[in-house]
Formats: structure tokens, C-alpha cells, sequence
């Protein structure tokens, strides 16, 4: 799949020329042109109707005509894999690019100079992107612009008396080029990417949420650590690209994160601060039972006892035990065989 071309076209401030530039776009000249004046016009121009009746329209005429697309394009192909076609399709991500690569943006009518920045910024990372993106790039889309491409779609549908075959017939170019399988194939779902990479290390990953104002915030962990974050209007958006994120950071790491979080403290033995707890935390991360603590050497007088502790768990290839140093607490016997456990567990790639 590669991104097509932007097209050069001079910014238009007056409506008439507007609905002329956009019938030049479509390659078709509109019978009801206050259709196309509508479609191209924000709620904030409160002197004329805006495109909100048209983009509801228009949302559902493009899923269906995307959905008889794909339908056909892959007889025999799952409904689930049908449905990420539709999704990645019409995705807010996707139809805001529509109207950047066409410029469709520089004809819409609005009040409102904060929509004004957001699309600005949008336009500029758009325009420094390689490839085209399909699950969304490093500046969220303003709704604006996909609101747009889905209200012009839906201009053209009421105009031609609810054709849906002639509509896409002539509508179907602004979407090129249209994510195909092997697109899908090639650039896997981030989230579904994030989990697959975490379970081949035996991680695990959890993404929770928070509201915030308008705003949710996603953020992953992977074994309690916070990997990454990141923030929507949309909850599925913040998760997709907190899970992008959190996927470009793991890929980079040279090492598995649960080391990180395992050996970065040392006590003066050289030993880990407290192995035990982290022990019990790995083998539940594996799923593998609680470990099991036994005092193997007790000795010492009254006041002066010293323990020698060993560990057993149980992994998926057996049973594992290791000793730890002579110590003059339990507590701290049983940690020194953790510790030596933990050390074992890594020189054999287990963490």
C-alpha cells in the first residue's frame, strides 16, 4: 500500500468555489448544490445548516458500501477479519487523511480558531509521514476531518437519489489507496501486536484506563511497569495508541523488561533486595505454583542461631531447587535462596 499524492489546489474561503473545487474532486457536478454547501459547513456557522444530519448519513452509507467492498473482494473470508477490513477503512484515523491528501479541509466553513490548530498540526505530521497509517500516527486526527469526508459522501448519496452503487462508484478514488488484507497483514493491530510480544516472553501486559474531563487515558503495563500512555476523546483510541507506543518501546528494549525490574538492586552480599517477594511475583506472572521455602541447616546457641534455607518451584520442564547462604534469620535465609533462584531462573533465559 503506498500513499498517494497530495493534491495541490489553491485554499478556497468562498462557498460557491468551494462546491465547485470539491464537484472537480468527484468528477461530478451535484444537481443539488446547497447538498454539497452543507456538507462542507461546521455547527459553528450558525447562519446556515450544518453538516451533521449529512455526516450521520454519510457514516452509514460508507460502512455498507466498505462492507459490499470487502464482502466481495474476499468470498470466504471470516466476518472478523471482514469487520478490521471495514474498521481500518473508515477509521477516524483513515478518512481524516482522505481529507488532507485532497485538501478537502481547505473548503470547510467554521468559527472556531482551536479546530483551526488541531487540523494545522494534523495536516503537518500527515504530510511528514512516509506511509500511509493505517491505526494512526503521532498526532491524534481531529473528528472534523473525517466528519467531512463522511458528509460530502453522503452530499453525493442524497444526490444521487440514495444510489449506493453510483456513490461509490464515484466516491471510491477519494479513499484510495484502500487498506487491503495483506495491508492488515504486514501492519498487525498494535494492541493485539503489544499482547503477542509479551506473551512469547511470558510477560504480563495489562492496559487500564482513567477518565479525565473529556479525555481517557490508556496506560500499559507490562509486570507492573509503566511502559506507556496515552490519551483520547475516544477510549479506543487511547488504546490503540498507548498499545503503538508501548509496541515501538518494547521492540527497542535489548532486554525483557521483568529483568529490569528484577536485578537493578543489590544488597552488600550482592544478592537481590527482596528476592523473596519478587520470586512469589514472577512464578505468579508464569502461572507456575507459589514457591516453597524449607530450613534445610539450623545451628548456632540460643542467641547466635544461623539458618541455611533452600527453595523449590515448579516449572513447566520439572522441579527447580536451589540453597542459599547461611544467614542468622529465617526471613532472610529464605530470601538468600531466592535470590539464588532468581539468578538461576535468568542464567537459564526462564526471566
Amino acid at each position: 500500500m503506498e500513499a498517494t499524492g497530495y493534491v495541490e489546489v489553491e485554499e478556497i474561503s468562498n462557498i460557491d468555489a468551494s462546491v465547485g473545487a470539491v464537484e472537480n474532486l468527484l468528477g461530478y457536478c451535484f444537481k443539488q448544490k446547497k447538498l454539497l454547501e452543507e456538507a462542507l459547513t461546521h455547527s459553528s456557522c450558525s447562519d446556515s445548516a450544518s453538516y451533521q444530519r449529512l455526516e450521520f448519513l454519510g457514516d452509514a452509507a460508507l460502512g455498507l458500501a466498505v462492507s459490499n467492498f470487502v464482502y466481495l473482494r474476499y468470498p470466504g473470508l471470516d466476518p472478523g477479519r471482514l469487520s478490521l477490513l471495514r474498521a481500518a477503512n473508515l477509521s477516524t484515523e483513515k478518512l481524516a487523511r482522505v481529507a488532507v491528501r485532497h485538501r478537502l479541509y481547505t473548503y470547510v466553513r467554521y468559527n472556531v480558531a482551536v479546530l483551526e490548530e488541531k487540523v494545522n498540526d494534523f495536516v503537518k505530521a500527515v504530510q511528514e509521514e512516509g506511509e500511509l497509517e493505517i491505526y494512526g500516527g503521532l498526532v491524534k486526527a481531529p473528528k472534523i476531518l473525517a466528519d467531512i469526508v463522511e458528509s460530502v459522501a453522503a452530499a453525493l448519496y442524497v444526490d444521487c437519489n440514495f444510489d449506493l452503487h453510483t456513490t461509490w462508484k464515484i466516491f471510491r478514488h477519494l479513499l484510495e489507496p484502500i487498506v487491503m488484507l495483506n495491508d492488515l497483514e504486514q501492519q498487525p493491530q498494535p494492541v493485539t501486536m503489544l499482547f503477542q510480544l509479551c506473551q512469547k516472553d511470558g510477560n504480563l501486559v495489562d492496559i487500564s484506563y482513567r477518565r479525565k474531563g473529556e479525555r481517557t487515558f490508556a496506560t500499559v503495563t507490562v509486570n507492573g511497569e509503566c511502559i506507556a500512555s496515552a490519551s483520547s476523546e475516544q477510549r479506543e483510541m487511547a488504546k490503540l495508541l498507548a498499545a503503538k507506543a508501548a509496541v515501538e518501546k518494547l521492540s527497542h528494549k535489548s532486554c525483557n523488561p521483568l529483568k529490569d525490574t528484577i536485578f537493578n538492586q543489590l544488597n552488600m552480599d550482592g544478592e537481590i533486595e527482596e528476592a523473596k517477594q519478587k520470586l512469589y511475583e514472577v512464578c505468579g506472572k508464569k502461572k507456575w505454583p507459589k514457591p516453597n521455602y524449607k530450613i534445610l541447616k539450623e545451628g548456632g546457641v540460643a542467641h547466635q542461631k544461623i539458618f541455611t534455607c533452600s527453595v523449590e518451584i515448579e516449572i513447566s520442564k520439572g522441579i527447580l531447587v536451589r540453597e542459599g547462604k547461611e544467614k542468622p534469620r529465617v526471613r532472610e535465609a529464605e530470601n538468600s535462596a531466592a535470590s539464588v533462584m532468581l539468578f538461576g531462573l535468568r542464567n537459564s533465559n526462564y526471566v
